[in-house]
């Protein structure tokens, strides 16, 4: 772990709290180049299915924020996409962890979407249908600087999980804390 601000435990984390995560590269693993497009292409990342489980025990709330431009791209559908989510949300599910709901974009970024990450528009659709939601009482758990602009613009908590901490030295305004990946940062809280 690397401690960049403060300490995870004094946050005094508990179900009056809500996880965003990002999923590519956080949940699944990241294919090179290219998108996720099924089920068949879709690997969890080693450890994220347990420590899911672990912090759904902690937050009251993990919703899942995610961009999605092979849909905008046209490299698959929303079909597609709700096949790699329903299957993806059972796994979790049979492993006694939970996500309470999934925002996606599936703009390209040229769009500029108030939806698509660094924007905030997934968190304000998530607050709406969740109104308990605070986002000062809110973590982001990303792999990029979009994910941490997202979590910055709100005053979330920023949890960088990589292992190139060289981003983080880069944007250390962007980062409160960094670990290897969602595993280790479960183990941490």
């Amino acid at each position: 772990m690397k401690k960049l601000k403060l300490s995870l435990k004094n946050l005094n984390i508990d179900k009056s709290w809500t996880l965003f995560l990002d999923r590519d590269g956080v949940i699944n693993k990241l294919l090179p180049d290219d998108y996720v497009k099924n089920w068949d292409e879709f690997k969890f990342v080693g450890g994220s299915i347990d420590a899911i489980k672990t912090l759904s025990g902690i937050f009251g709330r993990t919703i899942i924020v995610t961009n999605q431009q092979g849909i905008g791209k046209g490299i698959m559908n929303e079909n597609d996409l709700d096949d790699i989510h329903s299957k993806m949300l059972k796994e979790i599910e049979n492993n006694n962890g939970k996500i309470d709901k999934i925002y996606f974009c599936p703009s390209i970024a040229e769009e500029n979407s108030f939806l698509r990450k660094p924007n905030v528009g997934m968190a304000l659709k998530a607050r709406k249908e969740f109104p308990e939601i605070n986002f000062r009482k809110s973590i982001i758990a990303g792999d990029t600087i979009s994910d941490m602009k997202f979590g910055f613009k709100l005053k979330m908590i920023k949890v960088f999980l990589s292992e190139n901490i060289d981003i983080c030295r880069a944007y250390p305004q962007l980062v409160d804390f960094s670990f290897k990946d969602l595993k280790e940062f479960s183990i941490e809280l």
